[in-house]
Order: structure tokens, then C-alpha cells, then sequence
């Protein structure tokens, strides 16, 4: 997945595959979903991207189970 902020139009892109894309839909006042011709998602266009949160900063915190060779280390149990 990649993230691109456009500064001169104020335009995030995300990007979850190269796939080639099929449809583009409108979910809403600027934003639109790219689709493949599985209906899978491709891009997603967050137009005025500053509107919609703070983008000095993205973060991604990956929740759930992870390999053996990533995993964190065990919680203690209480007792």
C-alpha cells in the first residue's frame, strides 16, 4: 500500500494494487474508489485532503496476529 499527497491540489492518493483500473465511483463529495474488473480496490482519491485530517503525520499501526519471526513479545499474565 502507498500513500501520495499531492500539496499543489491538495489530493491524497491511496494505493493498495497496480492492477489496472476498470470503474471509478463517487462515494461522496471528493471521493472516489477505483475499482479492477473484479470490483476490487484499487485507488481511493481523497480530493481537498486537508479538510479531512491532520497530514504532517500517517501513521499505521498493524493490529493482530503476526508471523513468528515479527511477532512482539508475550504479555505477562496477571495473577
Amino acid at each position: 500500500m502507498k500513500i501520495t499527497y499531492f500539496e499543489d491540489t491538495d489530493t491524497a492518493l491511496v494505493e493498495f494494487s497496480a492492477r489496472p483500473v476498470v470503474e471509478t465511483r463517487e462515494l461522496g463529495e471528493d471521493v472516489y474508489l477505483d475499482l479492477d474488473e473484479a470490483g476490487r480496490v484499487v485507488t481511493i482519491t481523497l480530493e481537498h485532503a486537508s479538510r479531512l485530517g491532520d497530514l504532517s503525520e500517517v501513521r499505521v499501526q498493524r493490529v493482530g496476529q503476526t508471523s513468528a519471526a515479527g511477532s512482539p513479545p508475550p504479555v505477562p499474565a496477571e495473577g
